[in-house]
């Protein structure tokens, strides 16, 4: 097997990535530093010794498990439905024509440069109208679908070859079943893509928890880190284990669906 060549992209993106990854080092190593090594002045590069003790502090409060239950139910459930009824509306925009698709479209893909401070009140008030209010409903509806979802579905879609849809057709399966059956399996980059997006954008948001959330036993976990840090401002080892148990998640979600994710990206995600 040939070695890899190495080009001179590498030199640049190698340094590039190190810088990067130099934050999330460091919050790993303060994690398990001493408070006093963290206060230390001038700061400590590298911790004497591991010290739990500010994990230990985080997973011993009562209410951070439940805070990353609540995270992991929002967006567990944002990730399925978006998969879904994305994969739903971006094959209906791909593959059929009806009256108004364009138009309709156009209006989908103009509510993706409407910034969040714009929606924030309307979608407050139907929320309240609706009686979810500080409940993990008014996280969860909002998040159901996203235009983001159902364009990179539509996009991808558009750079499958329609034959093998066709002669489905003609062997009597409905379209559902063309969906589900032939076209899902062959969109596993684009699946890939949405729900780490997903899973993202729902597990790192504070803005609308923020907003829609009251009681302490329905914050998310990046909420409830936000107060937890408010409160415990001297136990910066704890904050640190607290960020990076929220960060793991994440991280291991990309690292999956990495491959996958890519393959997306290149191939259908800039297509017209």
């Amino acid at each position: 097997m040939s070695a890899r060549r190495v080009s001179a992209w590498h030199l640049v993106l190698a340094p590039l990535a190190l810088c990067f990854a130099l934050p999330f080092v460091w919050l790993l190593l303060s994690s398990v530093m001493t408070n006093a090594e963290i206060n230390r002045f001038p700061p400590a590069l590298w911790p004497k010794g591991i010290d739990l003790g500010g994990y230990r502090y985080v997973l011993g409060n009562a209410m951070f498990p439940r805070w990353f239950a609540n995270s992991l139910i929002v967006a567990s459930v944002a990730v399925v439905s978006n998969l879904l009824f994305g994969s739903l509306g971006g094959y209906a925009f791909a593959r059929m024509r009806f009256t108004g698709s364009r138009v309709l479209l156009g209006l989908m893909l103009a509510t993706m440069v409407v910034p969040f401070q714009l929606t924030m009140i309307p979608t407050f008030l139907v929320m309240k109208w609706f009686g979810l209010i500080d409940t993990l409903g008014a996280l969860i509806l909002p998040s159901l679908v996203t235009p983001f979802a159902v364009f990179l579905f539509r996009q991808f879609f558009l750079a499958l070859p329609r034959e093998m849809e066709e002669a489905a057709w003609i062997d009597g399966c409905s379209r559902l079943r063309v969906l589900f059956s032939i076209v899902m399996p062959l969109a596993q980059p684009a699946l890939a893509t949405v729900a780490v997006l997903t899973f993202l954008s729902t597990w790192n948001d504070l803005s609308w928890p923020l907003i829609a959330i009251n009681h302490d036993t329905q914050y998310t976990l990046q909420l409830g880190l936000t107060t937890f840090q408010g409160q415990h401002h001297t136990k910066w080892s704890a904050v640190m284990a607290g960020n990076v148990i929220t960060v793991v998640p994440v991280l291991v979600a990309f690292l999956l669906a990495q491959k996958t994710f890519i393959q997306s990206l290149t191939s259908s995600g800039l297509k017209g």
